[in-house]
């Protein structure tokens, strides 16, 4: 009968041979044609290895049928291949990846406490496995360094002073340590990316994607949004001026009404014109608040008009990747926290004129605004002299509602 015999280079030998041979006498005969010492074989037949003294017909080998030989030295080679070098890595790791590979518990146990690694050796990079490899090396010894410093503070002199900071130190970061692991079990979610809350809107009939902060205390628009949405014209150059806040943008100028469209319902919207090119639309608080608008994170929508509307939050493949830098926006926007400075300067006799300079102080400019002077007319309404509502005004950088607050304790 005809058998072939599979080595571990994968070349497959056809052999004639008698269904009553002995093993040995296979081996032997494979000794001519692979000059693999008979002593250094292993035949394997369904998985199960083979003794010399066992006849083929006992296996169960028929004709056609496929054994499998092993060498001794293709298998020390092998242990070779398996070896890692002193950074961590494999110094074969093809052959350390197949090996691991096909060792299916040892892949289901690191698939639950290292998924990285485990994905690595799955996937076909071969250079982020080495790069992985290295990092848990150097994990393992960072571990292994802080075991012996901590094992060296314990025979420590008692009244060594810096012996005992060290000490403390390792106090220290020893609750860090479990206060984060803790972390990573309890609260997994905190160490997820955050992304910020937007809305589809329409402006003058343009969509848009509408970054929601309540932090911000102004509506705003970038120059180009408001030239997209063909609203420059109506650009009110009068009230220039500063955002304050993350950080510093310059105010182009106001426009004082104009359609947004949220949800199929419009409404009045006025905004802050900022000279910010990657910054489009920001709707905040002023409008919120006029709106009667409500940050829903259990249903995950925004709710205007006291919920007459209700618009979903966007998910993250929703939002375009140039907005998902959120740091950055809010700093060129100055959103969070930020005030606004800008007015128009009055003369004595309150005719306005156009600002020949850049408002500059907070609370200057601020006492002299349009917005300002609405805030005065709403609070003497509730029976408060007008000198004494500017002053309450101005110690609360503007806030309306403070200002009342302090007006009705005084």
């Amino acid at each position: 009968m005809r058998i072939a015999v599979m080595t571990v280079d994968e070349q497959i030998i056809s052999l004639d041979v008698d269904p009553h041979e002995t093993v040995e006498n296979v081996k032997a005969l494979l000794e001519v044609e692979t000059n693999v010492p008979l002593q250094q074989q292993q035949l394997l037949f369904n998985g199960k290895e083979t003794r010399n003294s066992e006849k083929l017909s006992a296996l169960g080998v028929k004709d056609e049928d496929l054994l499998m030989m092993i060498s001794s030295a293709s298998s020390g080679a092998a242990g070779n291949d398996l070896r890692l070098n002193p950074d961590g890595s494999a110094v074969n790791p093809a052959a350390f990846q197949q090996h691991l590979q096909r060792d299916s518990g040892l892949m289901a146990q690191l698939l639950q406490t290292d998924p990285d690694l485990s994905q690595a050796i799955s996937g076909n990079n071969l250079h982020k496995l080495q790069d992985i490899l290295r990092s848990r090396h150097r994990q393992r010894s960072e571990l292994q360094r802080q075991k012996e410093e901590e094992l060296a503070l314990l025979y420590a002199d008692p009244f060594n002073v810096e012996a005992q900071r060290k000490i403390e130190a390792a106090i220290r970061q020893k609750g860090i340590d479990e206060n984060w692991a803790a972390a990573l079990e309890y609260n997994p979610e905190g160490f997820a990316r955050v992304v910020m809350l937007y809305v589809d809107m329409e402006v003058n009939g343009i969509p848009l994607k509408a970054f929601v902060d309540s932090g911000a205390q102004s509506t705003i628009i970038s120059k180009s949004c408001a030239e997209k949405c063909g609203l420059l014209r109506l650009l009110d150059q009068r009230y220039k001026g500063i955002a304050h806040g993350v950080g510093q943008s310059e105010i182009l100028g106001r426009i004082h009404v104009a359609p947004i469209k949220i949800g199929n319902n419009f409404y009045p919207c006025s905004f802050v014109v900022l000279d910010s090119p990657n910054m489009e639309f920001l709707f905040g608080l002023d409008m919120l608040r006029k709106h009667q608008c409500t940050i829903d994170l259990k249903d995950n929508v925004l709710k205007v008009g006291g919920g007459e509307v209700s618009v979903p939050f966007l998910q993250e493949k929703d939002i375009p990747s140039r907005f998902l830098d959120e740091e950055r926006l809010l700093n060129e926007a100055s959103s969070s926290g930020a005030t606004v400075s800008s007015g128009l300067t009055q003369k004595k006799n309150t005719d306005a004129t156009p600002a020949s300079q850049p408002s500059g102080a907070t609370e200057h400019s601020t006492s002299q605004g349009a917005d300002f002077e609405g805030k005065v007319s709403k609070l003497m309404e509730l029976g408060f002299g007008r000198e004494a509502v500017i002053q309450a005004l101005r110690l609360f950088n503007g806030n309306e509602d403070q200002a009342a607050g302090f007006l009705f304790g005084g």
